[in-house]
């Protein structure tokens, strides 16, 4: 089994709030987020979120093998609830949160998580590709954004859009009818969407965030196929190059609207063959 990880920021002088490591058999990737231009409420702020929390799961599902990955889910976000729940305002409206994907190589299967909208693609020995991503908030969104994506990206209407977009949209999260993502409550973990696969049916298993998968799932220039074969031939760094350059030609956001120009992109493939 061998391991490649690629990461770029959106922002070099902001820094990345996604978060990825693999260790023997298991991976974990987390994309933080909180409410753009709001305080968090957390005085460590998203990136300390998502890379403890992403710390203390991937510790979990290695040292507890036995252990279904939401319940390691639920007990990482316990623990980290109680390293900051006494300095933090953790019921603020922007409090920090992040989507986790975890994958954990046991007994001859391979245990999956996916919360949130980073994704899981799966490649078959057969040369077939399934991804799984939990799309209960791009759902949520598809109701609320019209009014986003019907003005240029960084423009000031475009922002005062996006600020109300971003406050309908914490309005439901980690709620029935909303959407769930890993926070301050264990509870969202229960919410995960979960599986298992026969470990000799895959060639490799790949975990992304959001910003990385634009290519495919927002800008439509390649399928999924397409994304293996740039990962098998040029790795993670190519497909995160792709990606920049086609958010590149539209800076605006008018071919492809979109909340950010630019987002962090993670990406970590796992090769099984």
């Amino acid at each position: 089994m061998r391991t490649v990880l690629a990461m770029l920021p959106a922002d070099p002088e902001r820094g990345n709030e996604d978060f990825a490591a693999a260790a023997p058999g298991a991976a974990v990737l987390l994309d933080g987020a909180g409410v753009g231009g709001a305080k968090t409420g957390c005085t460590h702020g998203v990136a300390w979120f998502s890379g403890t929390l992403g710390g203390l799961l991937l510790r979990s599902i290695t040292g507890h093998p036995a252990r279904p990955l939401a319940d390691c889910l639920a007990d990482s976000i316990g623990l980290v609830r109680s390293l900051h729940e006494d300095s933090c305002d953790l019921i603020h409206r922007a409090s920090p949160t992040s989507t986790v994907v975890a994958a954990r190589v046991d007994g001859g299967v391979l245990d999956y998580l996916v919360l949130g909208d980073s994704s899981l693609l799966l490649a078959d020995r057969d040369g077939s590709a399934a991804v799984v991503t939990d799309r209960r908030l791009d759902e949520v969104g598809k109701r609320l954004r019209g009014p986003v994506d019907a003005l240029p990206t960084g423009s000031p209407e475009h922002s005062t859009a996006l600020a109300d977009y971003r406050d309908a949209l914490t309005g439901l999260r980690n709620r029935p009818g909303g959407f769930w993502i890993a926070g301050p409550d264990p509870q969202a973990a229960q919410h995960a969407l979960t599986g298992t696969v026969p470990l000799d049916s895959l060639a490799s298993v790949t975990l992304l965030s959001d910003g990385a998968t634009r290519l495919v799932d927002r800008f439509e220039l390649a399928g999924w196929s397409e994304v293996l074969a740039v990962l098998g031939s040029a790795g993670p760094d190519e497909l995160i190059r792709r990606v920049r350059e086609a958010e590149a030609g539209d800076p605006h956001g008018r071919r492809w609207p979109r909340g950010k120009v630019r987002d962090d992109a993670t990406v970590l493939h796992w090769m099984l063959r």
